[in-house]
């Protein structure tokens, strides 16, 4: 007995067959893909569209400068006369339980400190550029990272909020709660990070949607030049590019129609227009031939040792013109290193001298055309040094007491938050930890840290995880 396939409705091709099975195999390898619904992705088709703020922000944009190595607190922005006073001699009360390796006497800061601008801020000889903009930068000296006493770690808690498991990067948050206004950009850039203490996890999504993560430039092992992105070039915008893009287009279209509308489908099928968009917009911003020879002064590019660190720092305030939401400007390993084990005078001056000017003429930049106001610029590292010196000239790693400071985008300027003891061993009044500090960055973009939350795996998870106060006292 033979049954005529149109009348049983049993398809009469192996391509049907496979068509109206599970919608194809191409059906069943974009359910494994897509995986579990996201909220960044369902609620918003276009995962990157701007989001309205939990209430009025002071800070639009984020550039996060990162010094990697461990900045030494008492050697820059904490000046300790009472080491100096003690040099040589045992620390008069306990080392903290968790050290990374044995330390001996008490070591007395190299460096000189001196107070600069109407507010008297002191900062040391190895920081005389930024020292300038002193009026417009708030030092808290008493930020604790709790007992992440190694780099990898602590990179990652200052960085993700967790020293231990995979969690998103401050950056991916704060995309996924505001948007980016720029759609033919990346909303997060790296420039230049470290790709050995935690890796793309600095710069990840983790859990959060991809779109979220951060666009690496460059990376801490090769020389920074001009920079750019992979595959950008203008040359590449070709009519054939273009029919293929359609055809891809059409393809997802047809499929929609079939399958229904699935916002997920739609957030990737934008991320091959956002690439091609890119490939006109990325080389405009990239390009520092057309900036004046004096802004390039400015950062100090075209000079030594600046040239660099300041071609990132140009790039990430041409950045925050181009409406990039957040710039992580990374000075780190294995070349630009602040691990002063041994050798901390030439370390640390090697060091600053390669960031000092850049820094300062982004600040001093960013002021001039208007744009501090709307820009939070972040200065940090993974942990501070211990007082107590390693050999006759070097620091370990001191995680329980060190400084950080941030300018512009609602900072009150001029001012330092927090107090070390005698010796800048502990915390001794204002202590702030890091789920703080990434909970006042959001607060200053106007995000609310308990309420911008995403589930995963059975449970709302957030930057901050159960911990984290706005420190109120710095805002303006």
């Amino acid at each position: 007995m033979s049954i005529n396939p149109k009348d049983a409705m049993i398809p009469s091709t192996r391509r049907e067959l496979i068509s109206q099975c599970a919608l194809g195999f191409g059906g069943i390898s974009l359910a494994g893909l897509l995986g579990d619904k996201a909220y960044g992705e369902t609620t918003f088709p276009d995962p990157l569209a701007p989001k309205p703020p939990h209430f009025p922000a002071k800070a639009k944009h984020v550039i996060f400068l990162f010094m990697h190595g461990g900045v030494s607190h008492v050697d820059t922005f904490d000046p300790k006369p009472k080491l100096t006073e003690w040099n040589g001699k045992p620390l008069p009360i306990a080392k903290p339980k968790f050290e990374f390796a044995p330390t001996g006497n008490l070591l007395a800061s190299p460096w000189k400190f001196k107070k600069y601008g109407q507010s008297g801020t002191e900062f040391s000889e190895l920081f005389p550029q930024v020292a300038t903009q002193a009026d417009d930068i708030c030092i808290i000296r008493s930020m604790n990272g709790g007992n992440e006493v190694s780099h990898g770690p602590a990179l990652l808690r200052m960085n993700t909020g967790d020293g231990v498991f995979n969690r998103p990067s401050l950056g991916a948050w704060t995309l996924y709660g505001l948007g980016t206004p720029n759609r033919d950009l990346p909303g997060f850039v790296s420039f230049s990070p470290s790709l050995y203490h935690g890796g793309a996890q600095n710069y990840g999504s983790a859990f959060l949607p991809a779109s979220f993560q951060g666009t690496r430039v460059g990376d801490g092992n090769t020389l920074f030049l001009n920079g750019g992105l992979a595959n950008t070039s203008p040359s590449d915008m070709t009519g054939l590019q273009r029919l293929q893009l359609n055809l891809l287009s059409n393809a997802n279209r047809e499929h929609s129609k079939n399958a229904g509308t699935d916002g997920r489908l739609n957030a990737r099928t934008e991320t091959f227009e956002l690439a091609y968009r890119m490939q006109a917009a990325a080389p405009k911003v990239f390009d520092l031939s057309k900036e004046t020879d004096k802004a390039k002064g400015l950062y100090g590019i075209g000079e030594e040792p600046t040239d660099e660190f300041g071609r990132q720092c140009l790039l990430a305030r041409r950045m925050v013109e181009a409406g990039v939401r957040f710039i992580q400007v990374n000075h780190g390993y294995p070349r630009n290193y602040w691990d002063a084990h041994g050798d901390l005078r030439a370390n640390h001056s090697s060091s600053a001298r390669k960031v000092d000017k850049p820094i300062a003429g982004l600040l001093a930049d960013l002021k001039e055309r208007g744009l501090l106001r709307e820009t939070l610029v972040v200065f940090g590292t993974e942990f501070g040094r211990t007082p107590a010196g390693q050999g006759t000239d070097g620091r370990d790693h001191h995680p329980h007491a060190f400084s950080v400071w941030l300018a512009g985008g609602g900072v009150k300027g001029g001012m330092t938050y927090g107090l070390t003891d005698d010796f800048g061993y502990y915390v001794a009044e204002n202590k702030v930890t890091i789920p703080d500090l990434h909970a006042t960055i959001l607060h200053l973009l106007g995000l609310d840290h308990t309420k911008l939350t995403y589930r995963y795996a059975g449970r709302d998870f957030r930057l901050t995880d159960v911990h984290g106060e706005v420190v109120r006292p710095i805002l303006a």
